[in-house]
Formats: structure tokens, C-alpha cells, sequence
């Protein structure tokens, strides 16, 4: 049985082309076109990528402390001839490297293996991006 979560965050308008995310939690993101320094909704998409990788590649070489844990997201944004835009090319670099002890070589043994499980089983972004991720859009009010 498939165990489902609601997961939410609610959205508000607070400029011009400028909206503040916030979570169940209170945690507060500020997001625009990228007119400013704040990020724009395709680097968010980049940044869960990312992050849940990152986050589950941690957990699962969590038995050693990383003397350096990166990650680098790229994507290329391409115009759609009908009109539109998609992102291609989407490439998630992991540099993790540890210590060269006993627990950090141990460690850096698993790294390909946590690289592959968290994209192909355990990141829930991964997972949803890849299939293509459907997503209902609906108007709420008169």
C-alpha cells in the first residue's frame, strides 16, 4: 500500500511579479521573475532537485562526516515553437568527498550506490520529475 502525505505551502502576491512561499511550519521563501536577487520559480525547481538529493544522499551516508558536500543544477530553458518553454537537458552533479580514515573510505564506497538509490528510489523530486510530473491547475472563487 502506497502510503500518501499532503504536502503544502501557500503562496501570496506581495509586488509586482513578486510572491513570499510559505509552509505549514512558518518557514518563509521570497520568490519573483528575477528582476531582483530573489530566486524564480525554475531555480526553485533546480533547488528541490538538488536538495532532495542532496538530503538523501546524506541520510544515506550519514555514518561520516563529509569533509565537502556539493551540488551543482543545471538545465537548459528552451522555446517551445508553439510558444512556451520547457526545461531539457537537466544534469544534478553530486562532489562529495570524505575523510581518509576508516569511516570516510568506508563511506566514499557508497557514494555511487547512494547517488543511484536516491535519484532512482528514495528522492521523492527525482521521482516525480522524471515520469513527468502531472499537475492539475484549478481556479478557486467566482
Amino acid at each position: 500500500m502506497t502510503e500518501s502525505t499532503l504536502r503544502h505551502v501557500q503562496l501570496s502576491r506581495t509586488g509586482e511579479f513578486e510572491y513570499q512561499a510559505v509552509n505549514d511550519r512558518g518557514g518563509v521563501l521570497s520568490f519573483g521573475e528575477g528582476q531582483n536577487a530573489d530566486f524564480t520559480p525554475v531555480e526553485l525547481l533546480l533547488v528541490a532537485l538538488g536538495g532532495c538529493n542532496a538530503i538523501t544522499i546524506e541520510a544515506l551516508t550519514k555514518r561520516a562526516e563529509p569533509v565537502h558536500f556539493s551540488v551543482d543544477v543545471t538545465a537548459d530553458k528552451l522555446a517551445e515553437p508553439g510558444g512556451g518553454s520547457r526545461l531539457q537537458n537537466t544534469q544534478v552533479t553530486i562532489d562529495l568527498r570524505f575523510a581518509n580514515d576508516e569511516a570516510g573510505q568506508k563511506m566514499a564506497g557508497r557514494i555511487d550506490d547512494a547517488i543511484e538509490k536516491s535519484h532512482t528510489k528514495y528522492c521523492t523530486v527525482s521521482r516525480s520529475i522524471e515520469p513527468g510530473m502531472p499537475a492539475e491547475i484549478s481556479r478557486v472563487g467566482p
